[in-house]
């Protein structure tokens, strides 16, 4: 499968059909780094003796409105723990590594704390899609910003999974305050200018919403993906979850589990070959303790013939 935008380079091209090929053979393992000292990475390795072939990095630090000063205690010390992510996803992806990036975006305009969140902003993201809006403006503004961080992937050759926008389909974030179909324009308008005037044609465009009247496009998405979080002690290969995402389109995308609280039940999975290509699994508690996932599934992942570990050969 080739990548949606037409001048994807060649690193991204390769990326794309290996992750394509890989859903219902393998799956490749994934973890979230909350901070710059990656300790989930450690814990695993310590755990396993493997890492993850996926790294996720969280780019929250560098939204442009953060209100630092203002912010409570937990807001500044999860910007302070988020700094510096880029210099560590570009050594992790000249190493070799399978590179995505979370952004759990400060609000373009106004808000207070974590203004990522609906409730810390008045961010109105249906103003975005009117002509002359200041919201419009502050928009675009924030999009060049971001597109300076991401530039030097490109300028070095390393391909990124871009999921932005994710979770559209709850209203917890800003951008899905007006529900996931305003939010699939504002991911259109993002992927036209990041392609059109930034020429970022290193990204491969993740999709991440369930809702079929939330989908931009075929022709604007990569991979299809969701978030997944059920109950502790769940044995599942998320085969549920799976046909509800590719109820989305028929056009038969890669899906991937961006992000879930309990990793996936390798004997089940390795039997039901239900094609995810990824998963990855969230940061902090739900792999540095045992309360979501134990010591012994987390071997049973990366012991696995199934899973693909770091680094992933591609």
């Amino acid at each position: 499968m080739a990548p949606v935008n037409p001048q994807a380079t060649y690193q991204a091209r390769k990326l794309l059909q290996y992750l394509t090929a890989v859903g219902g053979r393998k799956i490749v393992t994934g973890q979230h780094t909350q901070t710059v000292a990656m300790e989930e990475i450690n814990e695993i390795k310590k755990i396993t003796g493997r890492e993850p072939a996926l790294r996720g990095f969280e780019l929250l630090a560098y939204s442009p409105n953060i209100r630092y000063e203002t912010g409570d205690e937990d807001c500044r010390t999860e910007i302070d723990e988020n700094r510096n992510t880029l210099e560590q996803a570009r050594d992790f992806g000249r190493k070799g590594g399978i590179v995505t990036f979370t952004w759990h975006w400060f609000s373009p305009i106004g808000g207070r704390d974590k203004s990522f969140y609906a409730e810390k902003t008045e961010f109105d993201p249906e103003k975005v899609l009117q002509a002359g809006t200041a919201e419009r403006v502050a928009f675009y503004h924030d999009l060049d910003v971001m597109a300076g961080c991401l530039k030097p992937f490109l300028e070095e050759d390393i391909p990124v999974l871009w999921r932005p926008l994710h979770e559209s389909e709850g209203g917890w974030f800003w951008w899905g305050r007006k529900g996931p179909a305003v939010a699939a324009r504002l991911y259109r308008l993002m992927y036209e200018h990041f392609v059109n005037v930034h020429h970022l044609n290193n990204l491969l465009w993740v999709w991440n919403c369930p809702l079929k009247e939330g989908y931009p496009g075929d022709d604007v998405v990569d991979i299809l993906s969701r978030d997944v979080y059920v109950d502790k002690g769940t044995k599942t290969d998320y085969r549920k979850e799976y046909e509800e995402l590719i109820a989305v389109t028929p056009a038969g995308k890669p899906v991937a589990l961006a992000e879930i609280g309990i990793l996936p039940d390798m004997d089940t999975l390795e039997k039901s070959r239900v094609p995810w290509c990824y998963y990855m699994t969230w940061s902090k508690g739900f792999v540095m303790t045992e309360e979501f996932n134990s010591h012994e599934a987390l071997c049973r992942i990366y012991d696995s013939g199934y899973a693909v570990t770091y680094p992933a050969g591609i």
